[in-house]
């Protein structure tokens, strides 16, 4: 894709996802702050316009490019691979972080007192995550599917159970408390670098925590930036329809 100083984060890695990898290299927000351009983060990031797009064409012209296009899906289709992919992931990882990080306050609390503060941000984090999930799953991506079905309809009326707008301005701002939770978590462990006198478990600890923030930077994106604008199109075609 053509790439301006205008261009938009959200618009790079919509349609080349490993783009992403050049974002996270640079701490650029392409999830909950993909809306900003090329030229306003460079410029809030110290950046080089230049060597960052530069970057950018590298994975976009690499091998395989574009054999993961979910920008393409169909919303329905891409709800259910954010719940058997995304949501998997979360509740499958959220225990064994819990358990890992509370044996380190207990046997490195007292020389490391940011342990505490860490777990006790992630412990927020991953019962606001849990709730955030399942109002998804039974509220607003059921709702999504509706609107799929009803746009191949062919009805006088066709009209959703609900606007979806609101769930989906309650689902990003809890997108942003996440995020801003993991940025926390990141700053407060020196960017999750153990320190000298780590053990195993401390390292292994961090490595998961960063994981889990990746994971959520793509989960959120697929979310913010392409199933959500979908959604919100597709209803909007719908209204206009009936009018």
């Amino acid at each position: 894709m053509e790439m301006k100083e205008e261009t938009t984060i959200r618009e790079i890695v919509r349609n080349e996802h490993r783009a992403s990898a050049v974002f996270e290299k640079h701490a650029i927000d392409f999830c909950c702050g993909g809306n900003k351009t090329l030229e306003s983060v460079c410029e809030q990031k110290g950046i080089d316009p230049t060597m960052l797009v530069r970057e950018l064409r590298l994975v976009e012209s690499a091998s395989g490019s574009g054999y993961f296009r979910p920008d393409q899906w169909d919303p329905d289709v891409l709800a259910d691979f954010i719940v058997n992919t995304h949501h998997r992931y979360v509740r499958r990882v959220l225990p064994q972080i819990r358990a890992h990080l509370a044996k380190l306050v207990s046997v490195h609390g007292m020389n490391h007192p940011e342990l505490s503060a860490i777990a006790g941000r992630f412990e927020e984090v991953a019962g606001e995550l849990t709730h955030h999930m399942q109002k998804e799953e039974v509220v607003l991506f059921p709702a999504i599917k509706t609107l799929v079905a009803l746009s191949t309809r062919d009805q006088p009326t066709r009209q959703a159970p609900f606007s979806i707008r609101r769930p989906i301005e309650m689902m990003e701002a809890e997108h942003q408390t996440a995020g801003d939770a993991l940025t926390f978590i990141r700053t407060t462990s020196g960017d999750f670098v153990p320190p000298t006198d780590a053990c195993e478990t401390y390292r292994v600890t961090y490595r998961e925590l960063e994981d889990f923030e990746r994971d959520l930077h793509q989960h959120v994106h697929l979310e913010n930036n392409i199933l959500f604008p979908k959604a919100i199109a597709l209803e909007d075609d719908l209204q206009n329809g009936r009018q």
